[in-house]
């Protein structure tokens, strides 16, 4: 069975985020004022691996071979995020 959990993340450029083997990240989102992202988890007894994760800001230049997570926002709007899976 299939189970979704939600693992904080910082706000830096780079991130490595641990998740299980055969994990999907779903989307980053704000709680309580912290970004976190969902992840939809088929075995939590697997073994973990390293996933590469970029945040960029509105107008910065993204890789192509990026993939597209989602977008957040703190500080009222004031800052914008784009969460972006490095593949590499």
């Amino acid at each position: 069975m299939k189970r979704i959990f939600k693992y904080p993340i910082p706000v830096e450029d780079k991130i490595t985020l641990s998740l299980p083997i055969n994990s999907d990240i779903l989307c980053v989102q704000i709680q309580k004022g912290e970004p976190v992202v969902y992840a939809l988890v088929s075995d939590v007894f697997k073994r973990d691996r390293d996933r590469k994760l970029e945040l960029y800001g509105t107008g910065m230049e993204v890789p192509e071979e990026r993939i597209y997570i989602g977008t957040f926002q703190m500080m009222g709007g004031d800052l914008v995020f784009h969460l972006f899976e490095n593949n590499d």
